[in-house]
């Protein structure tokens, strides 16, 4: 709720206020400080908006300017607060383009499509399972009932206190989940946090299972945007921002943030520091220990020592190739793949990008995008990357004799790390130091949000949380019920808690 309190400050008493970090966390806490007035200087080490979502330009073979990202995200219609966050550029949002489905292949042949689902529970659950080639009525009769009783009706946070001390893969193995359903639907959905489900903690993937599934009506429709991340999301905001007064110094890496003893903060960066009345730190896990161990006297040991110990994923690729050729017409512009050598998903950038699109029909190919999460340590880049292209080759067999006209690598490990027993040491939106305050998907929030939605919902519980603090309101925040929507599944997992 946006609470008592002004609805903006007065432009004499406007409090300069930093926001670290041009993700989406720090987009959303920006935007609502911005909004009711504040002064507000947004720092970026990227040369451009958009944290993990950023995308710069580069130059192909054929001498096309195109744009490369860190790839394909789904914009689940479940990001209340973030497509709230895009409604600011785009009130009818539509820079976003639905697809129809999230289709899930296993090497083993069987297919699993959510369109045809129904979206409202418990009917999105028996229509899955009457639905699906991996998880029949027979698999009913072998799973263990009880154990399975907490996916319906996940409570937040009280799953974290029940299940943050097993691994998503325990979980699945203690409810004796056919192997099939297993890769697909639930391997699939962990893997999405770019970690192995044997290490994952398996509270995250039974919310996860709450907010796509059982705990709201939207199922797994969702939208992708319609131009490169940058066109279609962060320039916009980027004016916007500027328009409210924002000053954006993107290209200026944060190195330290130190509590003033007469009151504010000082951020220093390579230039001059500069005082500020408070700060968001909306930085991934890495970012944020760096900057924590670079400001000694800021929160307490404790704290501290709570940011120290997050973790980081491991690493994860994203292939784009260029190819000479189209894949063929009926392939869906995404499919989440499982036993394929570690490739995760595909993307047929075409279907639902301009830009690819416009490549596309200029040259007669095809922009294709692979993902591989969790790579295991050791593994060389350059045989992964192959591996990739071979799987791609073998899902799809037009590809064997396209000829790749160029094609980009991305190489990461910034993404949050949520491991069996970690949810009690992640740290909360308010620090010790009233003055600051933290951002971000690995950022602990007492509501059933994750991912991109975490990233926004956080970034305006931190951007409100300073506003109270000055009497001045936040904004609303919506998100899917914390407890189960249906009546008759959430008295079945009353009884499970028993």
């Amino acid at each position: 709720m946006p609470g008592p309190g002004r609805v903006r400050f007065d432009r004499a008493d406007a409090p300069s206020v930093a926001v670290v970090g041009g993700g989406i966390a720090g987009l959303a806490a920006a935007t609502l400080l911005a909004e009711r007035g504040a002064r507000v200087t947004l720092y970026e080490q990227g040369e451009s908006l958009g944290g993990r979502l950023a995308g710069r330009r580069t130059r192909l073979a054929d001498g096309s300017e195109v744009t490369m990202s860190r790839g394909f995200h789904a914009f689940f219609r479940q990001y209340y607060n973030l497509r709230g966050l895009l409604r600011r550029t785009d009130p009818t949002l539509s820079r976003l383009r639905p697809l129809p489905d999230y289709p899930l292949r296993h090497s083993g042949g069987l297919t699993d499509s959510f369109a045809r689902v129904p979206r409202t529970p418990p009917f999105s659950a028996m229509g899955f399972v009457a639905l699906s080639p991996t998880f029949g009525w027979r698999d009913l009769a072998t799973m263990d009932a009880r154990a399975a009783l907490p996916l319906l009706d996940v409570r937040v946070p009280e799953v974290y206190e029940r299940f943050d001390g097993i691994s998503a893969t325990a979980f699945l193995e203690r409810v004796r989940f056919p192997e099939a359903a297993h890769h697909l639907a639930f391997e699939v959905f962990s893997r999405s946090f770019f970690a192995d489900p044997r290490e994952l903690s398996a509270a995250e993937l039974l919310l996860m299972f709450h907010i796509y599934f059982l705990g709201s009506s939207e199922g797994l429709l969702f939208d992708v945007p319609n131009e490169p991340f940058p066109q279609a999301l962060w320039e916009p905001l980027g004016d916007y921002l500027q328009s409210l007064g924002a000053d954006i110094r993107t290209g200026t890496p944060v190195q330290g943030v130190h509590s003033c003893d007469d009151g504010g903060v000082e951020v220093r960066t390579d230039g001059s520091p500069a005082r500020h009345e408070a700060a968001v730190l909306a930085l991934d896990p890495g970012a944020l220990r760096e900057v924590v161990a670079a400001s000694p006297g800021l929160g307490t040991p404790a704290w501290r020592a709570d940011v120290a110990a997050m973790a980081t994923a491991p690493s994860f690729l994203v292939s784009r190739l260029w190819l000479d050729r189209p894949v063929r017409a009926d392939r869906p512009g995404f499919l989440g793949t499982s036993g394929y050598d570690g490739l995760d998903n595909i993307s047929v950038l075409e279907r639902y990008e301009g830009e690819a699109a416009r490549w596309a029909a200029r040259t007669g190919g095809s922009v294709v995008e692979l993902h591989a999460y969790a790579v295991t340590d050791g593994a060389g880049r350059e045989a992964v990357q192959n591996g990739l292209i071979d799987s791609l080759r073998r899902i799809y067999p037009e590809t064997r004799p396209a000829r790749i006209v160029d094609a980009r690598h991305e190489w990461r490990s910034d993404c949050p790390f949520f491991p069996v027993g970690s949810y009690s040491r992640r740290p909360p939106v308010r620090t010790p130091d009233p003055r600051v305050t933290l951002a971000g998907d690995a950022i602990r929030c007492a509501l059933p949000v994750a991912l991109m939605e975490r990233a926004a919902t956080t970034g305006f519980q931190a951007a409100g949380a300073l506003l109270a603090a000055w009497g001045v309101r936040g904004q609303v925040l919506w998100t899917v019920p914390r407890a189960g929507r249906s009546p008759v599944l959430r008295a079945l997992g009353a009884a499970g808690r028993r």
